[in-house]
């Protein structure tokens, strides 16, 4: 799914601001730097994005050494970098950055530069910087030129398990506190979710700006470029609990752009208490993220979880000016996944808070059949209402949280759990097919209800009929249940959309619940 090829018109910019390819010698650790230093800014970086997306694209065919095209999984997985040729190892400093190699699928090589006062050096590949004992790889016929596939960020003072992670494509995931990695996110999406292909744009190079001594903070540049665009971006990333990068983001496009997916995440949902389509697995539930979580423009709190459809789907969220989005991990349960190898109770939500006015646009959430946890199928990002053009500078400016629970705490009740199954009364004969929705709602708005306020399920569905509806206290989690049946009118099996909010005395008390329920075909409608 993440192939491409290092850009030779990339390189030549790099090569135009940091010229020369000659290894700096005279130290004990294998990292070595390569050419001369140059002065570096991230102004400078936007021109080079704004002059390579006035050139044609240029892409190299993908070429990797056969014996690291044909590693499997587990021969990739064994090349270790090597601890001790950290990058600023044992100079003090809160940060340290442990570089990843090429292999498998991972193809493309990605320039690494390193920035101290003002001045950028390239970081040169060499194969001493890794240990291949275990992959079966002799490392004596890689070339010396090879490159790296990108970076690990370790953080003071555990300098053994990393808390971001930046490869392939322009693909990167961090951890919050838990240390435990989860959905990724990428610096651009490309027509995702169109009847074209995807176009998978990717970092050409990295500029790693040296931290301050006792400093939690990285500065972190990287040098985007694809076919329809170019950009310069920056990350300055905040090591903490709930780990942020304030993202700046300048893109160049080579040409109108028919769906920009800006502050794109990429994660995965395999089966859970609302989709078992693909539950076979002894596990209840397998997701990395388990609900599509949007702050809008309007101050409306929507929740809408995540399935795993048995064909592609895609749906847009318009909106103006978002306050936030982002696939959460709200179900931080153990008993509920009884995995204890991949752990999902502890993987962490991203959410999204942009700076700035967006303007119009739409949160678009894309889902794709999977049929196997291996396979990242969902996909949400914004995509602003008019579609960029050739000669434009777009500029985004946003904040990423990586994060156990939103950031920002709704007023509201918000939803802990949706679970589907058949419907109908219990004990009394089925004479038509109905699917029941059964929603828990738990938060302040509803602890602080009095004892015996009735609340109302105000319930919409675009094609179909309600029935049975209820809402009623739950006291195992101090929240509320509402309960309702669909009724199916037709023979259609298009999705139908559902809409649930509770209220009191006519004002919402909990969140906007959205759900989309594919129909089965009328002949597996039997119960």
């Amino acid at each position: 799914m993440f192939r491409r090829t290092f850009l030779q018109n990339g390189a030549a910019i790099a090569t135009t601001l940091w010229p020369g390819v000659r290894t700096v010698a005279g130290n004990t650790s294998a990292l070595k730097r390569r050419g001369s230093a140059q002065p570096f800014s991230y102004p400078m970086l936007k021109d080079a994005a704004r002059t390579l997306a006035s050139a044609p694209y240029q892409a190299q065919p993908d070429q990797l050494p056969p014996s690291l095209a044909t590693l499997t999984w587990d021969q990739w997985e064994a090349i270790r970098f090597r601890d001790e040729d950290a990058l600023w190892a044992g100079e003090s400093l809160r940060f340290q950055v442990k570089f990843l190699h090429l292999g498998l699928d991972v193809k493309t090589p990605v320039r690494v530069f390193t920035i101290d006062a003002g001045l950028a050096q390239e970081i040169a590949y060499g194969p001493a910087l890794f240990d291949f004992s275990k992959s079966g790889i002799d490392s004596a016929k890689l070339p010396a030129t090879l490159g790296f596939a990108g970076f690990r960020l370790c953080f003071y003072p555990d300098w053994i398990r990393d808390v971001a992670v930046f490869q392939n494509h322009s693909y990167f995931r961090a951890v919050d506190g838990d240390k435990q990695y989860g959905l990724s996110h990428r610096g651009l999406a490309v027509d995702c979710g169109m009847p074209t292909p995807e176009e998978f744009p990717y970092f050409i190079a990295y500029y790693l700006q040296r931290p301050q001594k006792d400093s939690s903070r990285l500065d972190v540049y990287g040098l985007l470029d694809s076919p329809s665009v170019t950009g310069a971006y920056h990350f300055a990333i905040d090591a903490a609990d709930t780990l942020t990068m304030d993202i700046e983001a300048a893109l160049y496009p080579r040409k109108q752009i028919e769906r920009l997916g800006v502050a794109p995440g990429t994660s995965m949902f395999l089966c859970g208490s609302n989709d078992r389509r693909v539950g076979a697995d002894l596990r209840p539930q397998i997701h990395d993220s388990d609900g599509l979580q949007l702050n809008t423009g309007a101050n409306e709190r929507i929740w809408r979880p995540l399935v795993n459809p048995g064909v592609a789907r895609v749906n847009t969220f318009k909106d103006e000016n978002p306050r936030g989005f982002g696939l959460m991990q709200r179900d931080h349960n153990f008993d509920h996944y009884q995995d204890d190898g991949a752990f999902y109770d502890k993987r962490p939500s991203a959410w999204v808070e942009p700076r700035g006015k967006w303007g119009k646009g739409a949160v678009v959430l894309v889902e794709l059949p999977a049929a196997a946890e291996s396979v990242d199928n969902i996909v949400a990002f914004w995509t602003p209402a008019v579609k960029p053009q050739r000669g434009q500078e777009l500029l985004y400016s946003y904040r990423l949280y990586w994060c156990r629970e939103n950031p920002f705490p709704s007023p509201l009740a918000t939803v802990q759990a949706t679970r589907t199954g058949v419907g109908g009364l219990v004990a009394q004969p089925h004479t038509y097919f109905s699917w029941r929705f059964e929603v828990d709602f738990q938060g302040r708005e509803l602890a602080s209800l009095k004892y015996g306020v009735p609340l109302t399920p105000v319930i919409s569905a675009s094609r179909g009929a309600i029935e049975l509806a209820s809402a009623r206290p739950l006291a195992s989690i101090n929240g509320w249940r509402a309960l309702f049946d669909l009724k199916l009118t037709d023979d259609s099996v298009e999705p139908i959309n559902l809409r649930l909010v509770l209220a009191s005395a006519g004002r919402p008390v909990t969140e906007t619940w959205l759900y989309q329920y594919t129909p089965p075909p009328p002949d597996r409608r039997r119960i």
